[in-house]
């Protein structure tokens, strides 16, 4: 079995990145509530408890039970964590004289202590709290502190049980990958044996063994998870995959020739539908984000159950599912109470009478991508930025009508085709356009015009949870501006979106 980290979720924003930087070390590791922790098995090598909004003082707070594990495994508690268990086992912890939040330095650093190996003097360290530990149990032992914050870091006496009160996964704290690395490898004794490599290797067995001669279908939208979802079950299970590629009349401008040509060259045993007017009449009218999604849904599922079905014998369904889909489908508190609708998780009505099959749920987007380079996938597909499930269903705000989808087509391929000759399209995680609800006076030559207006959006990011809008030069958005005003009819301006997410959503429904 595959060497795991878990990392119990306390409901930090920072868990996931705790996450990626495991991931980072070629370790394999998993995020679960803390209130629905797994059994305790052989290929578990260490624990770490994540940050929480919650205080340790509160009713409410999370509690869990650590003997399963204290003790035994190797435990790293971080932020939350480490208050967790000075406060269950003995210590105080009480609210801070004012707010620790920011970057901070260590001014004592025990180097003989393992976590602490190679861990500068004076490292800065980024802190994120509202209570203190103002007292540890008496067989706790400092091995960091701050200026301000006296327990920075303690061990357990004769136990490898660890806490921080500060965030090594964030970038801020500077040598927060070393403290990962003295965790992870010199206390944990992990291999870093998770590499692409290894995991398409153990993929392609596992999906071997789990779906024999059975037939899967699934559904590919052009983008990089279902494109490595498929290239993964292909190489297990060949000629029983069946790849269909639905036109929702909603894709990019001529994305669906594009895309079905890119696969046709890998080999892939796919099937183009046309259902363009059946999509447009079940979204016409429809002007409310959510109410969108649920059409495209619907008809989505019902095309491609009739699809399906012509198919014989078909027993499973595959999707691209990656892990923050997942994470983002369970809280630690039970379910979302709202999960965004074009997320795969558990969207699948019972009538189809499918097997689900997710090769990729354990992984985050970057790792799709080192995947997808060990398969050998097109760069050109690797490297595409995210599109919507809704596709521009949601770019379009407002209802939906065949002159408004050939419009921002338009806009859309100007602006993404300037982003590739002027080489920056690798440096965006995604870019779109959007067509507002609005229309505007403008002159164009000597007459008066009043047309519509469009955004531009184009963030950076890692994974999508968070982003930053991106500072493109004035030169190109103006070059950008002219030639979408120039060339599409019905557009007199131009406006480019400088929101990030948070507050803002990358998508504008």
């Amino acid at each position: 079995m595959q060497e795991t980290i878990l990392i119990l979720d306390f409901g930090s924003q920072y868990t996931q990145l705790i996450a990626r930087r495991v991931r980072e070390l070629n370790v394999y590791c998993e995020i679960h509530p803390y209130n629905k922790t797994p059994k305790i098995t052989e290929n578990i090598k260490g624990v770490i408890l994540s940050g929480s909004p919650f205080s340790v003082r509160d009713s409410a707070a999370p509690n869990p039970d650590l003997d399963a594990f204290k003790g035994k495994l190797p435990l790293l508690g971080v932020c939350y964590g480490a208050q967790l268990m000075a406060h269950k086992f003995g210590g105080e912890v009480l609210p801070s004289k004012h707010r620790e939040y920011g970057r901070a330095n260590l001014e004592f650093v025990n180097n003989e202590n393992l976590l602490f190996k190679n861990i500068s003097n004076h490292s800065q360290v980024w802190m994120s709290h509202a209570d203190t530990i103002t007292k540890i149990p008496d067989n706790f032992e400092i091995i960091a502190s701050t200026k301000d914050v006296k327990f920075a870091g303690y061990q357990v006496q004769g136990e490898q049980t660890y806490a921080i009160q500060f965030h090594p996964e964030v970038y801020h704290t500077t040598e927060g990958s070393i403290l990962l690395k003295n965790f992870v490898v010199s206390i944990c004794k992990c291999k870093q044996d998770w590499t692409a490599d290894s995991f398409v290797e153990t993929t392609v067995a596992d999906l071997k063994q789990k779906l024999g001669n059975d037939k899967v279908v699934l559904g590919l939208s052009g983008g990089v998870d279902s494109s490595v979802a498929a290239v993964l079950l292909h190489k297990a299970i060949g000629k029983n995959l069946y790849c269909i590629f639905v036109d929702n009349g909603l894709l990019r401008k001529n994305e669906f020739e594009q895309v079905l040509d890119s696969y046709m060259h890998m080999g892939l045993n796919v099937k183009g539908v046309n259902a363009k007017d059946l999509f447009y009449t079940a979204l016409a009218g429809i002007t409310d984000p959510e109410k969108k999604r649920k059409a495209i849904g619907k008809v989505f599922i019902d095309v491609f159950d009739t699809e399906s079905k012509r198919i014989e014998d078909v027993k499973w369904l595959a999707q691209g599912t990656i892990y923050p889909d997942v994470i983002e489908s369970i809280s630690v508190k039970g379910p979302s109470a709202t999960i965004k609708s074009h997320h795969n998780v558990g969207g699948l009505p019972d009538f189809m009478k499918l097997k689900i099959v997710e090769p990729l749920n354990t992984l985050f987007k970057d790792e799709v991508r080192r995947v997808g380079k060990t398969l050998n996938i097109d760069e050109a597909i690797l490297n595409r930025h995210p599109f919507p499930g809704p596709g521009l269903a949601i770019r379009i705000l407002g209802d939906i009508t065949l002159e408004k989808v050939r419009i921002l087509q338009e806009v859309d391929a100007i602006f993404i085709d300037n982003l590739k000759s002027a080489d920056l399209y690798k440096t965006v995680w995604q870019a779109g356009a959007i067509f507002l609800p609005v229309q505007s006076v403008g002159v164009m030559g000597d007459e008066r015009t009043y047309e519509n207006a469009v955004a531009l959006r184009a963030v950076s990011s890692t994974d999508g949870m968070t982003a930053d809008w991106c500072h493109l030069p004035y030169e190109f958005l103006g070059k950008v501006s002219n030639e979408i005003i120039n060339k599409v009819k019905g557009i007199n301006r131009v406006v480019y979106d400088i929101s990030s997410k948070p507050p803002a959503t990358i998508e504008w429904e």
